[in-house]
């Protein structure tokens, strides 16, 4: 997406060219149908229902790799190939911008204050450490080597909450290219991956074993899946404590979303034109329903149910923009993304241990 131009602040680069694509496609209709009416919408639904369920089967056989790294990676291959109908546009469209913030909203319910207070107040303040310095210092590491604004906030959400789901809530308040949510998501899956073999082996040599090193996996490593891959070595009792230290992390996507927004207007001011939210509606949700789920009124089927929807919606969402992404335009990023990666794993991984002996 360019740059917040006078008019205004513009829609995200995914979603402003789908859109172009669905007028184009309609006008060479021979009955069009309304614009916006739920049959436009039918093909691009329809792919897009096939890629979640391709990526969902293929996360049960590789369950280090989320369904959400998946998705975007089979929408990439089917932009690419002569599969995409233009019918299916429209529908792609909506579901980028829509499944996104739903999926958003029911990841609140993963989530629930008594069991990250449970953790104590040395772990959370490690864990809040932790995300600052490396949201932060990502951002700095960025600016050194020249990565673009866009990516460099993607990378620094990404790495510092929880991998893919981050990136895509964050996308949407953000000035950044389809080929840059592609290339962070990328690179979560490439160091989220090294992490599995290396924080077993490291986190031995450094002397954490059981809870101790479930607690450094939830702070340093990126998806929710990786995680428990990281900790599985440790026991099931590390496998637990790294599920809550990681969910305290993403708790905090509510917070950082709403100060990359906040930010991002003061970058787009309002000359007539549409800037982003303050907070989106999104989050709000997303807070309520952790709220929710804080009662403890909701069953476990209930939970259990939500969460794989979670996933289902987040991963058609990642699909469908995956689809709008060129791999040349993804090729240009280079090095300098593949090493600012490695730089943010870095430093989590380091600053997580520090925050872990200084606060617990």
């Amino acid at each position: 997406m360019s740059t917040c131009p006078n008019t205004g602040y513009r829609l995200p680069a995914a979603r402003s060219r789908l859109a172009g694509m669905a007028t184009t496609t309609s006008a060479h209709t021979p009955h069009p149908t309304p614009r916006g009416t739920p049959a436009r919408l039918v093909p691009g639904v329809l792919v897009t229902a096939v890629g979640v369920a391709a990526a969902y089967a293929l996360s049960l056989v590789l369950p280090a790799v989320s369904a959400l790294v998946l998705a975007v990676v089979l929408g990439v291959l089917a932009g690419h190939l002569p599969l995409l109908p233009p019918s299916a546009r429209p529908g792609l469209a909506w579901a980028t911008r829509r499944l996104l913030r739903v999926g958003v909203v029911l990841l609140g319910l993963q989530l629930s204050v008594t069991r990250l207070l449970g953790l104590g107040l040395g772990t959370l303040g490690a864990v809040v450490s932790t995300v600052v310095v490396t949201f932060l210092g990502t951002l700095l590491l960025g600016r050194l080597l020249g990565v673009s604004r866009g990516l460099n906030l993607l990378v620094a959400t990404g790495f510092s909450i929880c991998g893919a789901s981050a990136i895509a809530a964050v996308e949407g308040v953000v000035d950044a290219e389809d080929e840059d949510v592609a290339t962070s998501v990328a690179l979560v899956t490439l160091y989220g991956g090294l992490a599995i073999a290396a924080v077993p082996a490291v986190g031995a040599w450094l002397g954490l074993a059981g809870p101790g090193l479930g607690s450094w996996a939830g702070m340093s490593v990126h998806e929710v899946a990786q995680v428990v891959a990281a900790a599985s070595p440790a026991g099931a009792a590390a496998v637990t404590t790294a599920v809550i230290v990681k969910l305290g992390r993403v708790v905090l996507l509510a917070p950082l979303v709403a100060v990359v927004g906040m930010a991002e207007r003061r970058r787009c001011p309002d000359t007539g034109g549409r800037r982003p939210p303050v907070v989106p509606l999104f989050l709000v949700g997303f807070l309520a329903m952790i709220a929710v789920r804080s009662t403890g009124l909701l069953p476990a089927p209930v939970l259990d149910g939500a969460a794989t929807l979670t996933t289902l919606l987040l991963a058609a969402a990642l699909f469908a923009l995956g689809t709008t992404v060129r791999i040349p335009a993804l090729v240009r990023t280079g090095a300098r993304a593949v090493l600012l990666g490695l730089c943010s794993t870095l430093l989590i991984g380091t600053t997580a241990f520090v925050c872990l002996r200084l606060f617990t």
